[in-house]
């Protein structure tokens, strides 16, 4: 038998390319921080070098190695490749770090996949207006289940106050003690415009709310330079038009950041759990460990009813009561108001 050496063995060519395979990633050391802003088309805009004179603007597309993790508006992302911000230049994000809050919604209750609308939020501010168009209540309760399933501060912003008085919307959300703002068209502008924004300085607010409510205007008018299109409101049917198509965050002038989003006409809640609609009632959370296995806190054996009975819930339990479950109700409804005539 003869003797070989190593032109003697042929070794197959990997068509996936010469590197071994590894379930290892890289750790990229080196990858800049940066603060996504804008997603379009599978591309990210984001802030790099924030609060300081050398901020930019980098646009970056999400590497392969983070599987199907998806990147969202407020995310804090670590950045590798060309993060100069020049014109053409594309930059990877190699690091989504963890988020400390996530709003979600579904695409209805139905529907069991849920989807991150944007990380990092502290406030969702739920805009409504007094009139033209008329409140939609269950789209505002849905906006409230999703903001304290995901440990948000909610806000009610009501506009058009001077088409209305306020107090006669205020009344409906009364029992839930939320914080709200009205703002009123003027001569000299926007009105209550101090007080908005006296709640959003220094914090990261999501601004949620269905079309024709005045939202882009208020955007408008806290972020002079956002240029969020507006539009108007359908005589015949009371809805307005999709005026921002697109989501994006802007940075306030005294600091903090507002997050506009798309009109929304629905808002699935088919991934949010009772549990997390009670947190949002301490008053009433302690008379849940009466509760049977399994309660789902609107049936006959319930403990709440003895616990608001008893007094321990304070003289507004009853009306809180009332209000977590309407809240619930909201959850588990298959149509929302946006699609009643």
């Amino acid at each position: 038998m003869g003797r070989f050496d190593e032109d003697d063995v042929r070794i197959r060519p990997n068509r996936h390319g010469s590197r071994p395979r590894t379930k290892d990633r890289p750790a990229h050391a080196d990858a800049v921080a940066g603060f996504v802003v804008a997603v379009d088309r599978g591309r990210s805009t984001c802030l790099v070098g924030e609060g300081t004179a050398d901020a930019r603007l980098v646009t970056a597309m999400r590497a392969r190695e983070l599987g199907r993790q998806g990147v969202v508006v407020g995310d804090r992302v670590g950045l590798v490749g060309d993060v100069t911000g020049a014109t053409d230049t594309l930059a990877r994000i190699v690091r989504i770090d963890e988020r400390r809050t996530s709003l979600r919604r579904s695409a209805d209750d139905t529907d069991p996949i849920e989807r991150v609308v944007v990380a990092n939020a502290d406030q969702l501010v739920v805009v409504t207006a007094v009139a033209d168009p008329e409140p939609r209540s269950r789209l505002v309760d849905r906006c409230l289940v999703a903001a304290y399933d995901a440990g948000m501060t909610p806000l009610l912003c009501l506009t058009k106050g001077d088409l209305r008085p306020a107090s006669e919307v205020l009344d409906t959300w009364a029992p839930l003690g939320l914080d709200a703002v009205v703002t009123s068209r003027g001569d000299e502008g926007l009105l209550g415009l101090d007080e908005v924004r006296e709640r959003l300085v220094g914090r990261v607010s999501v601004l949620v709310g269905h079309s024709g409510v005045g939202k882009s205007t208020l955007v408008n008018a806290l972020v002079p330079d956002a240029a969020r299109a507006t539009g108007h409101v359908n005589a015949v049917t009371g809805r307005g038009r999709h005026t921002s198509t697109s989501m994006a965050a802007l940075a306030l002038p005294g600091g903090g950041w507002v997050v506009d989003t798309p009109g929304v006409r629905s808002f699935g809640l088919a991934h949010v759990a009772p549990e997390s609609v009670l947190r949002a009632f301490p008053d009433l959370l302690p008379g849940e460990v009466e509760c049977p296995r399994g309660c789902t806190h609107d049936e006959p054996d319930c403990a709440l009813d003895a616990w608001v009975e008893q007094g321990r819930a304070g003289a507004a339990g009853p009306a809180r009561l009332q209000s977590f479950r309407r809240l619930l109700a909201a959850r588990r409804s298959t149509r929302d108001d946006a699609a009643a005539p």
